[in-house]
């Protein structure tokens, strides 16, 4: 059986005015703390605490009362490109019908609450409430960018040296062909090992030859 609900939880909502009428509608608009983890772990999301502007609309429908909304709240994250800040706001929209706890029975199925691992009827009324917060979240995880930016022309980070490109578009780097840089080593090892060795090699080759 589902757990009770407490009527003080800002996200919970009662529905006893609209009295099992089908065809019954209440409009409720409230203003609520963001619960935690609300949006994409790491990525982008609401934070916690800060106001969520709930608008709903409540219809008594035959199984239950259907649920029809938006969230407004604002959103903070971090640029996929180039990890700057974001701050935005976000209008999630989000439609779902909660069950009577005896819909099932009446309409020929099983109690509604006897979920049997069917996250859908996971939603059910209790005790004429119903409580939005599952619906909320993934109303607000489905409305985010996977992949935010600051903007769409975002040209992220230098790869070199991870400067921020968008600050400085003519940033470049003197770049040689990669094709002459093991050539260059090997000069370069040259200059300060095998060189002298040749050429002691050299200078003690003449020396024989004066000697013989």
């Amino acid at each position: 059986m589902n757990a009770r609900l407490d009527h003080r939880d800002p996200l919970v909502f009662d529905t006893r005015e609209l009295g099992r009428r089908p065809g019954a509608m209440k409009k409720v608009s409230r203003t609520v703390p963001a619960p935690a983890d609300l949006g994409l772990a790491g990525v982008i999301g609401v934070p916690e605490k800060t106001s969520v502007e709930l608008k709903l609309r409540l219809e008594s429908v035959m199984e239950g009362v259907l649920v029809s909304g938006t969230a407004h709240a604002p959103v903070t994250g971090e640029c996929v490109r180039c990890l700057e800040p974001i701050g935005r706001k976000l209008d999630a929209d989000f439609q779902e019908l909660y069950s009577y706890p005896d819909a099932g029975e009446r309409f020929g199925g099983t109690p509604a609450d006897d979920t049997d691992g069917d996250e859908e009827q996971d939603l059910v009324l209790i005790d004429e409430m119903f409580d939005l917060q599952p619906v909320l979240r993934d109303a607000v995880v489905l409305a985010l960018p996977l992949q935010p930016v600051c903007q769409e022309d975002c040209p992220g980070l230098c790869s070199e040296c991870g400067a921020r490109l968008m600050d400085d578009p003519g940033h470049h780097h003197d770049a040689s062909d990669i094709r002459w840089a093991a050539l260059q080593g090997l000069a370069d090892s040259y200059a300060q090992d095998g060189g002298q060795d040749h050429v002691s090699g050299a200078e003690g080759g003449a020396d024989e030859k004066q000697e013989s």
